[in-house]
């Protein structure tokens, strides 16, 4: 397997544009992304909810057949 290394920025909306030639076309890729870690939690957290908020495969808890729970149910949670 062959790593490339590639250096990029992002713009000013966070997404990042590669430019670079795999000289291949119709194939699968996989890309690996490193970011720095001096990230605060809690933005990672922000951006972690609202990638699964989009993502259709969590799709079904948006059906009321889902919600079996209510704040009644259960027992406090004391930590």
């Amino acid at each position: 397997m062959k790593a490339i290394e590639i250096e990029s920025k992002t713009d000013h909306k966070g997404l990042l544009k590669i430019d670079y030639n795999l000289h291949k076309s119709d194939q699968k890729v996989r890309v690996l992304i490193l970011v720095d870690d001096n990230n605060d939690e809690e933005e990672d957290e922000k951006q972690w909810m609202q990638s699964v908020a989009k993502n259709p495969a969590f799709d079904f808890l948006k059906d009321s057949d889902e919600d079996i729970y209510s704040l009644n149910d259960g027992e406090p949670f004391d930590d």
